[in-house]
């Protein structure tokens, strides 16, 4: 089974992050990054499905400046056997539909078995880009996936729904998956791992050219405004009581 797990380059959780000066996105001269976390899980889904197989491909594909190399170096000293650099030095002016274009064009000559991502970016967390791809592609998708089985003819997997349930669902190959975090445990890359590393395939491919027009564009990034408001409530202890109730219902939300 050839596997394609898309990931991407985020920020650290712990760098510190200020806003540029044009307000359209965060000051990156300074950062570190890393590996999107729920991409991690994708890419250990990956990992354990050809492990459990005993054949296959895993290639991981990134999109982003030359600094993504990192990433991808790291992805495949835990265990990928090949990388794509989809060579972008600004991603912001794309939409999820524009990012989805880029990683189809990109994916499609490799035509894998099964796509895999994490269910949201760290930074934007749209939780879109996995299902717009899967639309660009024409192939299948689910969503919030906890577990894939191969079978005979395609995949079971199961799929995390709200208030502990779950739906097991069998869907032909090829398909996409977005992964859910916390569903294995995340390996690390080991001294032979990033020795190898060094002497696998990172191919540089030029981003391909969207004729998209953005559905959204990103206006404002701003660090949340503090405010205090007092507000007194006056009548009878009941009076009080009812007036806090339905605040606490209708305004704040919380019961």
């Amino acid at each position: 089974m050839k596997i394609v797990v898309a990931i991407k380059q985020v920020p650290e959780r712990d760098a510190p992050i200020h806003i540029a000066s044009d307000g359209k996105w965060i000051d990156d001269a300074d950062l570190n990054y890393t590996i999107n976390e729920p991409d991690a899980y994708a890419l250990e889904e990956a990992l354990q499905l050809k492990e459990r197989n005993g054949s296959g491909e895993v290639i991981v594909v990134c999109a982003g400046p030359e600094r993504v190399q990192s990433t991808l170096r790291e992805a495949l000293a835990k265990g990928a056997d090949r990388a794509i650099h989809i060579e972008a030095d600004d991603l912001t002016g794309l939409d999820t539909l524009g990012i989805a274009q880029i990683l189809a064009d990109a994916i499609k000559p490799e035509s894998p078995d099964l796509i895999l991502t994490g269910l949201q970016s760290d930074d934007l967390g749209l939780g879109q880009t996995g299902v717009v791809l899967a639309e660009v592609l024409n192939i299948p998708h689910a969503t919030i996936i906890m577990h894939v089985e191969p079978t005979g003819s395609g995949l079971k997997v199961k799929r995390e729904l709200e208030d502990g349930w779950f739906q097991h669902v069998e869907m032909p190959l090829p398909a996409l998956l977005t992964i859910q975090s916390g569903g294995n445990k995340l390996r690390y890359a080991t001294l032979m791992g990033i020795k190898k590393a060094k002497t696998k395939e990172l191919k540089t491919v030029a981003a391909s050219a969207t004729s998209a027009t953005p559905a959204i564009t990103l206006e404002r990034v701003y660090l949340p405004e503090k405010q205090k408001k007092t507000e007194m409530l006056t009548g009878s202890p009941a009076e009080v009581a009812n007036k806090i109730v339905e605040k606490l219902k209708f305004e704040v939300r919380v019961i």
